[in-house]
């Protein structure tokens, strides 16, 4: 009977130790902020890992020594001195099976059902043997420094990718379409504002000076804001909201000179800053747009809250005519496009991974392939992608032919 309980206490500090490393630490959080006391006492533990692992091994280490000794008596006053390797080979294959693989396993499939009740008899083991846990624990680590090992700090800090992992792996629980916004989300930090703004010689701006093409800049544009100039369209001055000016009609106010004081002064955004950041400054900043500026002060482009949230939630459906004008597929599977799209935007709509590093648009990555100025006719493969240059005009790249090639 004794050599029983002996046997199915390697089992319990067996099991103990898997699950309490394999239970799930945010699962823990969770029921720990519940009020639940099994939950703090078990996270209570894992907060003290030496302590821990050296009360578990420490009573594991002695049962089954104290079984084997058991063991050894029993074979001997049975059998005799001869049956001691008998009894020993007996006792190995019992403890392995019963005392280890099994309760193991088990634990490691279910660490909740043994970690939290089994935290009650780890505690009270701690409180008994922690003299000579400490002893134990202190010369482990003198003869790791003796070894070159440093003994530093356990961190629970969780890196972008590992986020990332755990936002995959939680596909039975989030629906595919909030896992990938939230895998939007964590990209957000790898993302820059260059990468998202509208380019500089896209932008709608009008001489401040020059009422007349104001107002008719007011009459023809299809945007919603519009960029004010002094003089040089370097010399930014302002953004005039297309609703300010809706405003000034509905109150039977308009005229040039009121149109003059609703002009919003710029917000500038520098180069290189993330999306994530960005977010963060126009909610603080209260603002809807940024001019996206480099090193230099030279503006670069614009950046509109509406683009950021896109990266979250994917293209609003205003936005879907764009798309099909900017890239359209052919009957032979081929892919007519307009160079001046993003390749990011690129990528995500025809599953393609064109780098993003030497040039942001498709454009900027001929170019930079080919180092001059293309003519028309002229073909050239980059990665897996074969891209012909269809149209140029101006000197300027109009138009181009992208097919896929099947790596295979």
């Amino acid at each position: 009977m004794i050599l029983l309980g002996l046997i199915l206490a390697s089992a319990f500090f067996s099991s103990a130790e898997t699950s309490m490393m394999a239970i799930n630490r945010y699962r823990l959080k969770s029921l720990s902020s519940k009020d639940n006391t099994q939950a703090k006492r078990t996270e209570k533990l894992l907060g003290d890992l030496d302590h821990l692992i050296g009360t578990i091994l420490l009573g594991n280490n002695f049962v089954n020594i104290f079984a084997s000794s058991i063991a050894t008596v029993l074979a001997i006053k049975l059998w005799g001195e001869g049956s001691i390797v008998y009894a020993s080979i007996m006792l190995t294959f019992v403890i392995l099976i019963f005392a280890e693989t099994t309760p193991k396993t088990f634990a490691a499939k279910n660490p909740e059902k043994i970690a939290l009740p089994a935290a009650l008899i780890i505690d009270v083991f701690i409180k008994i043997f922690k003299p000579f846990v400490w002893i134990i624990a202190q010369l482990s680590k003198n003869i790791l420094k003796i070894l070159g090992v440093k003994d530093e700090g356990q961190t629970n800090n969780i890196s972008s990718d590992e986020l990332r992992m755990v936002v995959n792996d939680a596909k039975p629980v989030i629906a595919s379409n909030y896992q990938k916004m939230l895998l939007n989300i964590i990209d957000l930090e790898k993302v820059k504002v260059e990468d998202i703004m509208i380019p500089r010689h896209e932008l709608i701006s009008v001489d401040i000076n020059n009422h007349e093409e104001i107002l008719s800049q007011l009459e023809r544009i299809q945007h919603t804001r519009l960029l004010t100039f002094d003089g040089s369209q370097d010399n930014i001055t302002g953004v005039l909201h297309m609703r300010d000016i809706v405003n000034l009609y509905a109150k039977g106010e308009f005229s040039i000179d009121n149109v003059l004081t609703l002009v919003r002064s710029p917000y500038f955004v520098p180069e290189g800053t993330s999306l994530a950041h960005q977010l963060e400054h126009f909610q603080t900043q209260k603002r809807r747009l940024g001019l996206v500026v480099d090193e230099y002060g030279e503006v670069r482009g614009m950046v509109v809250l509406e683009d950021i949230l896109e990266e979250i939630v994917g293209q609003f459906t205003s936005n879907q005519s764009e798309i099909i004008e900017e890239v359209t597929k052919q009957k032979d599977g081929s892919y007519l496009i307009d160079p001046r799209i993003s390749i990011r935007e690129l990528n995500v709509l025809l599953k393609i991974n064109l780098s993003v590093a030497k040039a942001k648009t498709l454009n900027g990555l001929i170019l930079e392939t080919l180092q001059s100025i293309p003519k028309r006719d002229i073909s050239l493969k980059i990665d897996n992608v074969l891209i012909e240059i269809m149209q140029i005009s101006d000197r300027t790249i109009k138009l181009v032919k992208l097919t896929k090639i099947d790596p295979s």
